[in-house]
C-alpha cells in the first residue's frame, strides 16, 4: 500500500443512516479508523486482543466510538478495524502492534485536530447549509492538502446531502500528502461504511450540505 487514511466520521449523520441504537451520538468528529489504501498483505490469523490496548482506553472510548452500538460491549468495533485494516497498517514497523496501530490513529487524530479547525473556520452543526466548496477550501488552506469528504446523498424529497465523513491522507512517513490519487496509483478501495441501503459517497460540490447537530 501507499498511503493511509485517517477516516474521521460525523456520529449524527452515522446514525442518520441506520435504525441502530444510536443513544446520544457524541458532538464532535470521532475516529472510524486508519486504513492503509490497499489491503493485501493482511494476516487473518492475527487476532484483536483488547487487553494490548488497556492503556488507551480511556481515549478510545472518548475518540474512537462504537457510535451506532452505544450499549453493547464496545470492543466489536475495534476488533473490526484492526482485523481488515490493523493488521495490513502493520507492515509498517510504526503500526506493528495493536497499540502502536491504535496509539498511533489517536496520535494523528489529536494533531489533525478537526473539530477545533471546522469551529475557527466558523463551520458548525447548524439547521442552515453550507457550500460543499466553503468546506473544502476552509480544509485545504488550513491543512494545505486536499482531504477526502464523503456524505450521505439526498433522501427523496432533500434537497440537501448530509456530510458524513472526511478522511485526511498521510504517507508511509506519516506527514500529511493530498488524498487525490497521484498518477500510476489505483484509487483505493472505497470507504466500507455501508448501513442497511445507505451508504456514502464523495461529496457533491454542487448540492447544498447539511452538516446535522441532532438526529432528527
Amino acid at each position: 500500500w501507499k498511503k493511509l487514511y485517517l477516516a474521521h466520521h460525523w456520529p449524527v449523520t452515522v446514525c442518520k443512516m441506520s435504525a441502530n441504537d444510536c443513544q446520544d451520538p457524541p458532538e464532535y468528529w470521532t475516529i472510524h479508523g486508519l486504513w492503509p489504501d490497499k489491503g493485501e498483505d493482511c494476516n487473518r490469523t492475527w487476532h484483536f486482543n483488547v487487553t494490548e490496548i488497556k492503556d488507551l482506553m480511556s481515549d478510545m472510548r472518548q475518540y474512537w466510538p462504537d457510535v451506532l452500538h452505544s450499549s453493547l460491549n464496545r470492543t466489536h468495533f475495534w476488533k473490526h478495524e484492526w482485523e481488515k485494516h490493523g493488521t495490513c497498517a502493520a507492515t509498517l514497523e510504526i503500526l506493528n502492534s495493536q497499540k502502536k496501530y491504535f496509539g498511533k490513529a489517536l496520535e494523528l487524530y489529536q494533531r489533525v485536530d478537526l473539530n477545533s479547525c471546522l469551529l475557527k473556520a466558523g463551520i458548525k452543526p447548524s439547521s442552515s447549509y453550507y457550500q460543499m466548496t466553503t468546506i473544502k477550501e476552509a480544509l485545504t488552506s488550513f491543512y494545505g492538502v486536499t482531504p477526502k469528504i464523503q456524505c450521505l446523498p439526498p433522501e427523496e424529497g432533500e434537497k440537501a446531502q448530509t456530510i458524513g465523513q472526511i478522511e485526511f491522507c498521510f504517507t508511509k512517513e506519516l506527514q500529511l500528502r493530498n488524498c487525490t490519487a497521484l498518477k500510476g496509483e489505483l484509487d483505493p478501495v472505497q470507504a466500507d461504511l455501508k448501513l442497511g441501503t445507505e451508504e456514502l459517497s464523495v461529496c457533491s460540490d454542487t448540492l447544498p450540505t447539511y452538516y446535522p447537530s441532532q438526529v432528527q
